[in-house]
């Protein structure tokens, strides 16, 4: 019986010695190769005891063949999120609770011009297939304000919904949000004020800053992954301070404002858009709160 047993202890070592075993790339073939030894033992040997020895050794090698795989996956998974270099660990976000604007357009009818929104482009109206309510398409070229002037709080919150329809993310110049000092559209805006820019066209990266004071910050952010569904931006304003979500990613928080600054929010749509590409924005809401925090 010792010699049944050193016999099966062998075979156990020489099988979970094996490099293509533990690399988990060739788990076929050593699955295969297993199989084959664990059927020559089982000629050879007989007896209860060593039948328990071959099902326990069977089944460390399926453990084990397991672990080799689930390494693989959570690398992958890893890499994947290393993309954001921002954090959505515990998104700490909490919206105003006092509404000081809405807009999600459902009030127009589709190719209506939304008169909330002015622009030197166009605010037209518009629905996706698939997507829950109406949306703004963002024109080419055009600057995006509020018609009414908003006295903002020294604490408020943004959030609104960003919709990028394209087959790939470059086929988008980069979009701008953010708050300028005037609420003019005569001209078109880009990265004026305190601003968010995303950049399409380098697939994830993501600019923030202003000029005065003179801060800036590069992060990225995966917009591949966000094309053609709704992305939630999140804007937290507390005086001279600013923090900016993209879904549940927190970007930056940092203090984007002089004390005095004027603040009116704005969005500038893409440059350019090739291939059919097109970006629409909706679900807008202003909150301040009924309490300092």
């Amino acid at each position: 019986m010792m010699h049944h047993k050193g016999f099966v202890y062998s075979l156990y070592s020489l099988l979970t010695e094996d490099q293509s075993f533990k690399s988990g790339s060739n788990l076929i073939i050593m699955m295969k190769n297993f199989l084959s030894f664990s059927l020559v033992a089982f000629l050879l040997l007989s007896g209860n005891k060593v039948h328990a020895q071959l099902e326990n050794l069977l089944q460390k090698a399926k453990d084990k063949a397991e672990k080799a795989l689930e390494k693989k996956v959570t690398h992958k998974d890893a890499s994947r999120k290393s993309k954001n270099s921002g954090t959505d660990m515990g998104f700490d976000f909490t919206p105003g609770d006092s509404l000081i604007f809405a807009e999600n357009f459902s009030k127009y009818a589709k190719g209506a011009t939304a008169a909330s929104i002015k622009t030197n482009g166009a605010a037209i109206v518009t629905t996706v297939e698939d997507e829950k309510g109406k949306w703004m398409l963002l024109r080419d070229k055009a600057t995006y304000k509020l018609t009414k002037l908003i006295r903002y709080p020294k604490q408020f919150t943004i959030e609104f919904d960003i919709l990028a329809s394209a087959d790939q993310a470059n086929d988008i110049s980069p979009l701008s949000f953010g708050f300028t000092t005037d609420n003019s559209v005569q001209d078109y805006t880009s990265n004026a004020g305190a601003y968010v820019e995303l950049q399409y066209y380098d697939t994830d990266q993501v600019n923030v800053g202003n000029s005065n004071p003179k801060k800036y910050v590069n992060t990225t952010f995966d917009l591949t992954e966000s094309l053609n569904r709704p992305l939630k931006v999140s804007i937290h304003v507390d005086e001279e301070r600013m923090i900016v979500y993209l879904d549940k990613t927190k970007l930056v928080d940092t203090e984007l404002f002089t004390p005095a600054a004027a603040k009116n929010f704005y969005i500038t749509a893409p440059w350019d858009y090739t291939n059919g590409a097109k970006v629409m924005v909706s679900n807008i809401m202003i909150k301040g709160f009924s309490k300092t925090k």
